[in-house]
């Protein structure tokens, strides 16, 4: 039976925009197949690992209406290594998916459709929402680095989500740094907060576009939903109390330094090649006219570079994990930012100038 006949591309698109959150190795095997369902013209592809799930729908000429599910990975693989003008059949064959590309023949295990785990999708509604594609992948950009990783507070494993007004606030923090940003969205939505899962955003951010087009979200009992192109995306959302991120951002900072962002991460790079491989600390030593960058490590080796800046306040010498400033440097396109300093115990903020959109803090460390 013929499932679908197309050029690669058009059956390699879809199926990597699905086949990202499918573990190599699962204890329930059909969670490593993906799940493809024919059905009039419709090509739907779909994928879950039970916490999110991802589909994608292609228009399809040739076929009759069936469905299975396939190793993602392998179907992936194979498709990838055919050249990117073949000509693509998948036959349905008793128990096997038959891909055929030319002179090439690949038979695959197949695991039955009707017993793919699809999440149940709540019928309850808290908030309907749209914003451009550019918007949100950006916002993301801004915070996601600094998400906590396999925390036991597995509240920090993820990305606050925040819709106030006519307002839409991501925050990220790890206990030791934090990201915040934000964007107007238009509308005037009540307060609602929810945890997105680390893996959600990441798959977002690899999937959305830099593009002008919407993307729908909506909200509604322990769900996220985003729609956006032909893609559809479910996430379960993480349930816990995220720390209050307004009480950590620092106020009334004295010193602050405007600094070339590439001039310092160039600096920071430089510096960073003599830090101590398990602290990473470097010391920021601030006097008139100068910011001097030191790193020594275990071997007793040292390295100092120094910037020239506008500054005549009084000297100061705190110490930061290099990897957290390298971390916000390279994530932020601008040509200038502001380091906001107090004294060797406080947090640094940084900003940008013009945009009270964005707010960075990281805690200092004894060096």
């Amino acid at each position: 039976m013929l499932l679908i006949k197309s050029k690669r591309d058009a059956l390699l698109t879809p199926l990597q925009s699905v086949s990202g959150i499918v573990e190599k190795r699962h204890t329930l095997p059909i969670l490593s197949n993906v799940l493809i369902e024919r059905s009039g013209s419709n090509l739907t592809l779909l994928a879950t690992d039970v916490e999110i799930q991802i589909r994608t729908s292609v228009a399809a000429s040739e076929g009759e209406d069936a469905a299975v599910t396939v190793g993602a990975r392998k179907l992936q693989d194979i498709l990838r290594a055919l050249p990117e003008t073949a000509e693509v059949s998948l036959l349905l064959e008793e128990k096997r998916l038959q891909l055929r590309a030319g002179k090439s023949r690949f038979n695959l295990q197949t695991l039955p459709a009707a017993d793919y785990p699809r999440m149940a999708q709540t019928a309850e509604q808290q908030l309907s929402l749209s914003f451009t594609q550019t918007q949100l992948k950006r916002l993301l950009a801004l915070v996601q680095y600094a998400m906590a990783q396999q925390d036991i507070r597995y509240y920090l494993n993820g990305l606050l989500l925040v819709v106030s007004g006519d307002e839409l606030i991501v925050v990220a923090t790890d206990g030791h740094r934090l990201a915040l940003a934000s964007a107007e969205t238009g509308g005037n939505h009540p307060r609602t907060e929810v945890i997105l899962p680390r893996k959600t955003v990441l798959e977002l951010s690899r999937l959305l576009a830099d593009s002008d087009e919407p993307v729908e979200l909506r909200i509604g009992g322990n769900q996220a939903m985003f729609r956006f192109g032909s893609i559809e995306l479910v996430s379960k959302l993480i349930d816990g109390k995220f720390p209050d991120y307004e009480r950590v951002i620092p106020q009334g900072h004295t010193k602050i330094l405007h600094l070339g962002r590439v001039p310092l991460l160039q600096s920071l790079l430089r510096t960073a090649i003599l830090t101590n491989e398990k602290f990473r600390g470097v010391r920021l030593v601030l006097g008139e006219g100068s910011l001097k960058l030191i790193s020594t490590n275990a071997e007793q080796e040292e390295a100092q570079d120094e910037l020239e800046i506008e500054y005549s306040g009084e000297a100061l010498d705190v110490g930061f994990n290099v990897n957290y400033l390298l971390d916000v440097l390279n994530n932020v396109s601008v040509d200038s930012i502001e380091c906001h300093l107090n004294d060797p115990n406080s947090s640094a903020l940084i900003t940008l100038p013009g945009n009270t959109r964005f707010k960075y803090v990281v805690m200092p460390m004894r060096i």
